[in-house]
């Protein structure tokens, strides 16, 4: 019985992980107001060596349509700037000498149905995610009833786990993409 519960455990590791990388990917898409997490891929060349963003400056939201970044070095200003539009995350930096602000641009009604669009496909690819991990997890309870590890009805019992843990997964997912998409149509 120990292998059964890790093969469940193993499943809700992976969905959890699913789910928390298609947050990281919403946390990128621009919803036309201000966030911090939209520089979280940004990558400055701090003395030579790649350092994120968020570990050199302090990322701050004075209103909501903008981002102020101080840096902790203001020698690495510079570094910063050229990382941002390096970034190419479509804003450009207002540098003032000690500290660069976003202003981030509302949306175009084109922009915000593109944008609706990436957030689906990024929601389809967690569910086909989601699906793989269930398969994978049912492969192996049916190669542990083969060897005689399990019955046919714990077999039963585990596949019908496994399918309510996907069914809240996915639900868990429509649920996100929903809140995502109704923040990047609101005007």
């Amino acid at each position: 019985m120990a292998e059964i519960s890790d093969v469940q455990a193993r499943l809700d590791e992976k969905m959890e992980k699913s789910v928390s990388i298609l947050k990281e990917n919403l946390n990128t898409v621009r919803a036309g107001r201000a966030n911090p997490a939209l520089l979280n891929k940004v990558s400055v060349m701090y003395y030579d060596t790649p350092t994120p963003l968020k570990n050199i400056a302090n990322i701050s939201v004075p209103d909501p349509q903008s981002l102020l970044i101080s840096p902790f070095d203001p020698k690495s200003l510079h570094e910063i700037e050229k990382a941002i539009n390096v970034a190419n995350i479509g804003i450009n930096p207002t540098n003032d000498g000690k500290t660069l602000r976003l202003q981030i641009p509302s949306l175009t009604e084109e922009r915000r149905k593109e944008l609706t669009r990436l957030v689906k496909k990024f929601g389809e690819d967690a569910k086909v995610a989601i699906r793989n991990e269930r398969r994978d997890a049912n492969e192996k309870l049916k190669k542990q009833e083969k060897s005689g590890e399990l019955t046919e009805d714990d077999l039963k019992n585990e596949e019908k786990e496994v399918q309510k843990k996907t069914d809240d997964c996915i639900k868990e997912i429509d649920k996100i993409i929903g809140e995502k998409e109704k923040e990047i149509l609101e005007v």
